[in-house]
């Protein structure tokens, strides 16, 4: 029989300082910023998100949901084989936060590296866990979405500095025989790097560039619904499923509108649509592991179900996996 994988565990965790949107309008207020909770909800959906204490790390995050996954699935550190982290907030340049991580859980001897598509990052991580697993290569994974986007926002921005919180989301992913990952689909069009980006980098010492996250948001938010469909109903040609197949859509949490959208436009109920940007804004890489587990923790998302996760972010990135839980 052909080797397959398998989710065994979720976890997630967020920091423990919760920034409602009225916290927020009066700290922009007080830096002469206006806005206000109805204007944000409108746009987003938001209506809270979480920011990380000074000194706290992205590797800080996501061990946290690591021991929470880890301990769902039954196992120990010294069991898993294969640690891919998706950031785009990482601990230092490098190493990776991914080795970080490892030291953390104290796991060491695997592989360990980081996957850098940014809102798209877990789809694309999850993806490569399973055709390592598939491979060969490894039997037990810690696939994890974490980020502390809260350092790279321009709060001088109101149209972006709003939307983004920090979290992390983690599974484990093993080899199974019975098949848990269907299918997948990964694409990226360069020629938009600069619709969503932080263009800054070090240089000698400094930072040279913005070191400030940029978006261009109606064009994102209109290129973001088209390749959302377009993936779905890739992995469902692939695995050769519909979409009356879909128990649960698992979006990036971005912005509720777009979700609104593709679930439109794959004939689905928001009642079948993980919804959590409401209380965590966009996290980023992180958003569809907080969502799945919450899914998973809430009693929503049961043993047997088919579930369709799909991201789109910078770069310009964007994929779906589609799964048997």
């Amino acid at each position: 029989m052909s080797r397959s994988s398998r989710i065994t565990g979720t976890g997630s965790y967020l920091p423990p300082r919760r920034l409602s949107n009225a916290d927020l309008v009066a700290q922009l207020a007080a830096r002469g910023i206006e806005t206000s909770d109805e204007w944000i909800v409108e746009r987003s959906g938001i209506s809270a998100r979480h920011f990380a204490a000074e000194g706290v790390f992205c590797s800080d995050l996501a061990l946290e949901a690591c021991k929470l996954a880890l301990q769902a699935a039954d196992r120990q550190a010294q069991d898993v084989d294969l640690i891919i982290v998706a950031t785009s907030t990482p601990d230092m340049v490098f190493p990776s936060t991914a080795c970080i991580l490892q030291a953390k859980l104290g796991a060491p001897g695997g592989a360990a590296f980081d996957v850098q598509a940014v809102c798209s990052g877990f789809v694309y991580a999850l993806t490569v866990a399973d055709a390592l697993i598939k491979s060969g290569t490894a039997r037990c994974a810690l696939v994890v979405g974490a980020e502390i986007f809260s350092r790279i926002l321009d709060f001088e921005d109101r149209s972006t500095c709003v939307l983004f919180g920090d979290g992390a989301g983690a599974l484990v992913l093993e080899a199974s025989e019975t098949p848990g990952i269907l299918s997948s689909d990964l694409h990226a069009d360069g020629r938009h790097v600069d619709l969503l980006c932080v263009p800054g980098h070090v240089s000698g010492g400094q930072v040279s560039g913005t070191p400030l996250l940029q978006m261009a948001g109606q064009s994102v938010f209109k290129l973001a619904v088209g390749v959302l469909e377009s993936a779905a109903r890739a992995v469902l040609e692939k695995a050769g499923k519909t979409e009356a197949d879909i128990d649960w859509l698992i979006p990036h949490q971005a912005n509720i509108r777009i979700m609104q959208s593709t679930a439109k436009k794959l004939k689905l109920s928001m009642d079948k649509v993980i919804v959590t940007v409401g209380e965590h804004g966009n996290t980023s890489a992180a958003s569809i592991p907080l969502a799945l587990d919450y899914g998973v923790r809430s009693g929503r998302v049961q043993p047997g179900q088919t579930l369709l996760l799909e991201g789109v972010g910078g770069g310009f990135t964007w994929g779906a996996v589609l799964l048997n839980y």
